[in-house]
């Protein structure tokens, strides 16, 4: 496996290419991948995703892809290390969280981003101003951080435990990001241990999250785990024992089990 690595806090790549020149690789970085026109298919950890014009993808550096073009490509690359993500004279606490959410959400590495029309016109708006800053990087590394971290609040929102209900708080977002992160630990996800992680009582942390998502929790964390399990087994590229071995489960058995329980 090829491992890029880069040694510059950030870089801009702006390039429009009819071949993909690089082999299955991860980075040392991460990447935020903007399609500003063409189409195509992304292979990220195993998966194919047909890709267009306006589409964008986070990756985290141990993620593997590469493209497969149909058309004429111009990609748009933010690329960043965690020093720029954390260095001292960021701007931090909030924003910093914004990106950290998104980051630690594995499965929006694996989908992309579906943007509502007014923020997928923002975000192209938003990159035209970051390929602007591209001639003098150095200068303008402030506003690029502007930039991702405006780009970060748009995708949060976009987010589906977000976009169907506006009104949760940020407290349930949390929580969401939470479940997100370990739903292949399932110790993790214990109501006591979620309490305790959440500085609250288990019998108050079940209530909570129906009252504010309308459903169980144990319902919510069993409906997500198939939808990630379907999306395994349609890849074609996970045996069951795989799956099992992956999300903690017992043995096959278990995910077959998992499997024809009603959603």
């Amino acid at each position: 496996m090829k491992r890029y690595r880069q040694f510059l806090p950030v870089i801009i790549s702006d390039f429009e290419i009819k071949t993909w020149p690089h082999p299955v690789h991860n980075h040392n970085h991460y990447e935020l991948i903007y399609i500003k026109k063409g189409t195509g298919s992304h292979h990220l950890n195993k998966e194919i995703i047909s890709y267009q014009q306006g589409n964008l993808f986070l990756l985290g550096p141990e993620d593997e892809h590469y493209f497969d073009i149909t058309e004429s490509t111009r990609f748009v690359f933010l690329k960043f290390t965690d020093f720029y993500l954390h260095g001292e004279e960021k701007i931090k606490d909030q924003w910093v969280q914004e990106m950290e959410y998104l980051i630690k959400n594995r499965e929006t590495r694996l989908s992309g981003f579906q943007l509502s029309t007014t923020d997928q016109y923002l975000i192209d708006l938003i990159y035209e101003v970051i390929i602007g800053l591209k001639p003098d990087i150095q200068t303008n590394e402030r506003l690029i951080w502007l930039q991702i971290m405006a780009i970060a609040t748009i995708l949060r929102r976009n987010l589906p435990e977000i976009t169907s209900s506006v009104a949760r708080s940020r407290a349930m977002e949390n929580v969401f990001a939470y479940i997100h992160e370990h739903i292949y630990t399932p110790d993790k996800l214990k109501a006591g241990v979620m309490a305790k992680h959440f500085h609250t009582t288990a019998d108050y942390i079940g209530p909570y999250f129906k009252r504010n998502a309308g459903l169980t929790l144990r319902e919510y964390i069993g409906n997500y785990r198939k939808v990630l399990i379907r999306k395994r087994m349609a890849s074609g590229h996970y045996s069951l024992k795989q799956i099992a071995s992956e999300f903690g489960l017992t043995d096959e058995s278990h995910v077959s089990k998992l499997l024809k329980t009603a959603d």
